[in-house]
């Protein structure tokens, strides 16, 4: 099986383009598959059938795995599968019509817009350091950039009079994303002047440099981020994907398009933009009890809150 597993790896790694954790962890959870099936005697892949595969994810479940890291496994186990079956090294996919295991997705956190405009008014701008963090933190909130796209942008990756920049995403799948005004503005005074002074004689391809000449890496602004929050008074823990999520429930709560949404963040699958759907729903029901005069009393009852419009006898 090990063989297999060798071209199915090559085949996602130059195929595919998946980064090099995802192309890890699809390897160490077909390798725990392969021991689940070795241990019950199987030892040849055409033999595998759909039962051998469920009782596999009921041995994961067992062992206190989740059901969104269950679910992982069939991803893995599935590719390998579809492979197997492309390559016609198999005739059947055993995996092909189980289901996958659901789990009650968490609704992100995010900051409220307060929260941002504090966070993002904590840096002094009157020195090279201030002027450098206002820009990335502007950049990372009117963008919605991964942390590693953010530290991996390169000074020519941004267009500050078009108003957009190239994002280097997952699988080195690049997208345009829209810049907006203020954060242009803080970017182009960090280079017009502090970013070379920061420098000094060196040179260097990164848009975002630290006093040494370097660019920045993701622990690094992770740092910096929670300095700032601690400066701004924000008690909630706080990441740069909690930034992302902020712009993408202040972007859906203000109308806008979820395609347009998923485009920018570089989502694969809409199913994943939409949880910020849910994001709003919960905001509606917030803003509902809090506002509504009956509507702490509906929720204290038990029951889901009335329409405030009554439908008259007769009405359709």
């Amino acid at each position: 099986m090990e063989g297999y597993l060798d071209a199915f790896i090559a085949f996602i790694r130059a195929e595919r383009g998946l980064s090099g954790k995802t192309v890890d962890a699809y390897a160490a959870d077909l390798a725990v598959y392969f021991k689940d099936l070795r241990d019950r005697g199987i030892s040849d892949v055409a033999r595998v059938t759909q039962e051998d595969i469920s009782r596999h994810l009921v041995v994961l479940g067992q062992r206190g795995l989740s059901r969104r890291s269950q679910a992982r496994h069939l991803a893995a186990i599935r590719g390998f599968h579809r492979f197997l079956v492309a390559e016609r090294y198999v005739e059947k996919d055993p995996s092909e019509d189980l289901d996958t295991p659901r789990s009650a997705r968490k609704l992100p956190v995010f900051l409220t817009l307060d929260e941002v405009e504090q966070l993002l008014a904590t840096p002094d701008e009157r020195t090279p350091v201030g002027i450098r963090d206002k820009a990335m933190l502007e950049v990372l909130y009117a963008t919605g950039l991964r942390v590693s796209e953010l530290v991996g942008l390169g000074i020519n990756d941004i267009q500050l009079s078009a108003g957009y920049l190239v994002a280097k995403g997952k699988g080195a799948k690049e997208r345009i994303v829209p810049v907006g005004t203020i954060a242009a503005e803080k970017v182009q005074a960090w280079l017009s002047g502090p970013r070379q002074l920061m420098l000094g004689k060196r040179q260097s391809q990164a848009l975002f440099v630290t006093p040494r000449g370097d660019g920045f890496t993701r622990q690094g602004f992770w740092k910096l981020l929670k300095r700032y929050a601690l400066k701004a008074g924000i008690l909630k823990p706080l990441s740069p994907h909690k930034l992302r999520h902020s712009f993408a429930t202040h972007l859906v709560e203000r109308g806008a398009d979820l395609r347009a949404v998923q485009a920018m963040l570089g989502h694969a699958d809409l199913a994943t933009t939409q949880i910020y759907t849910h994001v709003n729903s919960a905001r509606l029901r917030t803003v509902y009890d809090s506002a509504h005069p009956r509507g702490d009393d509906v929720r204290g009852r038990g029951g889901s809150p009335r329409s405030p419009v009554r439908k008259r006898a007769g009405d359709s």
